[in-house]
C-alpha cells in the first residue's frame, strides 16, 4: 500500500528528474520552537565617531529558532545614526518576526534590507538560520550623513563602518 508520503515524493523526484534516486529530505528543527533563543547586537559610537559592534562574531545554529536584538543606545540623531545590513543572513535564514518597541511585523519568510538607527532604542529580528556558512555584515553611516541617497545599500565609501561576521553551523 502506498502512503502519500511516497507519492509525494515520486511526484518531487520526477519533476527534478531523479527518478531512481532516494530523496530524503528532512528539517533541521521546527521552524516555530518556542521560545527563540536570545542573541545582541549592540552597536556604540567610539570617541573618534567610528561605529563600534559587540560581538564581531555571532554563533548560530542552523535549523535553531533566534531572537536576535539589535541595540543602539547612544545614537544622537538621523543623521549620526547607523545602517545595519546583514543581507547573506537574511538570504539563508526563514525570517518569523520583527519588532520595533511594540510593533510587530509578522514576515513568514519575507526578507527586508537593512535596519537604521536613527534614534536610541533597539529592534529585534526572529529567524531560523536554514544554511551554514559564514555570512558578513555591515555597519555604517546612514547614508544620507555621507550625502548618499536616502535607502541606499551596501558599504557607505566616504563614512565611517565595521564589519562582524555570523557563523552558522
Amino acid at each position: 500500500m502506498t502512503t502519500l508520503k511516497t507519492h509525494v515524493k515520486w511526484f518531487f523526484a520526477t519533476a527534478l528528474g531523479l527518478v531512481g534516486v532516494e530523496v530524503t529530505a528532512e528539517s533541521l528543527g521546527n521552524l516555530a520552537q518556542y521560545p527563540p533563543a536570545p542573541k545582541v547586537l549592540t552597536i556604540t559610537t567610539s570617541e573618534e565617531g567610528s561605529p563600534v559592534i559587540e560581538p564581531s562574531v555571532i554563533e548560530l545554529d542552523s535549523g535553531k529558532y533566534y531572537r536576535l536584538t539589535v541595540s543602539c543606545p547612544d545614537v544622537k540623531g538621523d543623521l549620526s545614526g547607523w545602517r545595519l545590513e546583514l543581507p547573506g543572513l537574511l538570504n539563508n535564514a526563514h525570517l518569523r518576526l520583527v519588532s520595533v518597541g511594540d510593533i510587530e511585523i509578522h514576515l513568514q519568510g519575507l526578507s527586508f534590507n537593512a535596519i537604521e538607527c536613527d534614534e536610541i532604542g533597539s529592534a529585534t529580528i526572529s529567524f531560523v538560520p536554514i544554511k551554514p556558512g559564514s555570512y558578513e555584515f555591515y555597519v555604517g553611516n546612514v547614508p544620507l550623513a555621507v550625502g548618499r541617497p536616502m535607502g541606499e545599500s551596501g558599504p557607505q565609501v566616504s563614512g565611517k563602518s565595521v564589519f562582524g561576521t555570523f557563523l552558522v553551523r
